[in-house]
């Protein structure tokens, strides 16, 4: 086993990079948050998910999301070059190795966006990773946010609510959990970057390795 190492910090040099994995239940609020994390021009690297599901209005090719046939990403299955995917409500959805690694090397923060299970993955490869739950103020409001996106049926927000319930027991599976409120939106972000703040000050660091 490896001998811990102090914060290079305490040497006047930067922290390791860390990679942060921001995660929750469908319609919690994932990507505004990653999106006002962009507005703000934090200093990650925001790692963009490939996903095979129609693109929505409003959102942009590469920046939200990597929008590709399902027959690309089935290829891209093949050729390894996912660290993680899954199918997500009959939808693919994986992160792309190279990013995460090229980003990393250069001595980048890694953002994550994943579902729960997603989640559970990446923990199994990079246990040093950071995981960061962002659960609703509760049931209602989550089931308000999924009706207002009006992006699916009655049937597909229950079941995602039924997801969601299930989701919220494994609470415990993570190092930190952020509440984002509806309207509060800066509040969550600011609470996670507090938790990445902080990390950067621990005594013995966060070394993760892919």
């Amino acid at each position: 086993m490896d001998r811990p190492t102090h914060n290079p910090l305490l040497d006047g040099q930067a922290p390791p990079p860390l990679l942060i994995v921001i995660s929750g239940p469908s319609g919690v609020g994932k990507d505004s948050v990653l999106n006002r994390m962009r507005e703000l021009n934090f200093p990650f690297h925001f790692v963009v998910t490939a996903t095979s599901r129609a693109i929505r209005p409003g959102e942009v090719d590469g920046f939200d999301y990597h929008f590709v046939s399902v027959e690309r990403f089935e290829a891209m299955i093949q050729n390894e070059e996912f660290l993680e995917w899954a199918m997500v409500y009959g939808q693919y959805k994986g992160i792309p190795k190279f990013e995460v690694r090229e980003a990393m090397a250069s001595g980048r923060d890694v953002v994550l966006r994943l579902n729960v299970d997603g989640a559970a993955t990446v923990q199994r490869i990079a246990p040093e990773a950071i995981f960061i739950f962002l659960a609703p103020a509760s049931p209602d409001e989550l089931e308000r946010r999924l009706s207002n996106r009006h992006t699916e049926s009655r049937a597909e927000i229950d079941a995602r609510l039924a997801v969601a319930a299930s989701e919220l027991e494994r609470v415990g599976q993570f190092d930190y959990v952020v509440i984002n409120r509806e309207g509060h939106l800066d509040d969550a972000v600011s609470q996670i970057c507090a938790i990445i703040a902080a990390e950067k000050q621990r005594v013995f660091p966060r070394h993760v390795r892919l």
